[in-house]
């Protein structure tokens, strides 16, 4: 099942939801306006709106506040990537050159402010904002703290599988269950239904992260993605974790990541390592139990064409796809 064809059944729903982000992000600064259409031009795949909206199709109807928190969430979710290229120094992002790169890190940082800002504006827009505040409160202080641990971990390399779940589930799972809860508030949906929706946004957002973690690994030129990029950063992903385990070059190797600034080189030795001790296939693993989870937390939910999209889309999210 292709994005476009999950798009072509959301159809009048999705509209709605660009329509509030066209909205939202509409200035009369001509610089903000220039970034603001360019970030949207290249907006990678909008699947948090996509899920909340499929969610919502299988449990009720979609209706003014679910559009509200869909557009929200992926506003929120391009304020944190504006400001998590200042706190990685990123050049690029989705092929392109960065904000902070280009118009340096206090013109990003604004950008971000102002895109969380309209976030915020959307959510307090809607007749229902008092049952999802506080979800999304708790979505930016675990986006803020996830970050924070990634940074002290990086200046340490002493990241263990515990800290690297916690790290996700705070980056990147935050988003994805917020996406799928908010949408269920906006529908009114059951306390059962709110769970399993959170279960499933968890899920996701976890086999999104270990996927692309994979990628870092694997070769780009057919996937077009760049690799080692979370090494450079110091950032010990799972494929890494697997390959530590039970390795008699642990310590060795974390000794490596800590002295890779000045020994570049060491990026390939440790590229080596993982694929020789069975890092990526330890991932997969990982990957494979996520994506049971996610797929079981639907199991309440009555079967149609929503719910097959959103098995779909967890389902992408696995090895199989690669």
């Amino acid at each position: 099942m292709s994005r476009e064809e999950i798009l072509a059944y959301l159809s009048s729903d999705w509209t709605r939801v660009m329509n509030y982000m066209d909205g939202a992000l509409s200035t009369d600064v001509r610089l903000l306006d220039s970034v603001n259409n360019s970030i949207r031009s290249h907006s990678g795949k909008m699947l948090r709106p996509i899920v909340a909206l499929l969610m919502a199709k299988a449990c009720g109807q979609p209706n003014d506040d679910t559009y509200r928190y869909a557009a929200a969430i992926e506003l929120l979710h391009n304020a944190t990537l504006l400001h998590d290229d200042v706190a990685d120094e990123s050049s690029e992002r989705r092929g392109l050159p960065t904000v902070s790169s280009l118009l340096g890190p206090s013109a990003a940082v604004l950008v971000g402010d102002f895109w969380l800002s309209k976030a915020v504006e959307l959510v307090f827009g809607a007749s229902s904002y008092s049952e999802v505040v506080g979800l999304f409160s708790k979505s930016l202080t675990s986006l803020a703290e996830g970050e924070m641990i990634q940074l002290e971990k990086a200046s340490s390399a002493d990241t263990q599988e515990s800290d690297y779940y916690r790290i996700v589930e705070c980056k990147t799972a935050t988003l994805f269950y917020a996406s799928t809860v908010s949408a269920m508030k906006s529908i009114k949906a059951s306390g059962e239904m709110v769970r399993a929706a959170k279960d499933y946004g968890t899920s996701l957002g976890i086999a999104f992260q270990i996927k692309d973690d994979i990628l870092d690994y694997v070769g780009t030129d057919v996937l077009g993605k760049p690799t080692g990029v979370d090494l450079k950063e110091k950032k010990i992903t799972l494929p890494l974790l697997g390959a530590l385990k039970n390795s008699p070059r642990e310590a060795e190797i974390r000794s490596m990541i800590m002295d890779m600034d000045a020994h570049p080189e060491y990026q390939d030795e440790i590229r080596s390592f993982v694929m020789d001790n069975g890092g990526l296939d330890y991932a997969a693993g990982g990957l494979e139990k996520v994506f049971g989870k996610g797929k079981a937390a639907l199991g309440g939910i009555e079967d149609s064409a929503a719910k097959d999209y959103l098995v779909s889309i967890v389902e992408y999210n696995t090895l199989r796809n690669i």
